[in-house]
């Protein structure tokens, strides 16, 4: 096993946008879809193999 240097890439990103708060109700729309988009691609992706 390596031992890891740096936080992990995927928990910053979480953390991020986690941190981020919607303007307004069309912000936080854009905002769901952007994680209802990278869980259908992600799901793609393990899909068949």
């Amino acid at each position: 096993m390596t031992k890891q240097k740096s936080p992990d890439k995927n928990l910053q990103n979480v953390a991020k946008d986690l941190d981020t708060d919607a303007v307004n109700s069309h912000n936080a729309q854009q905002i769901q879809q952007k994680v209802n988009d990278h869980r259908h691609q992600d799901a793609l992706n393990h899909d068949g193999n």
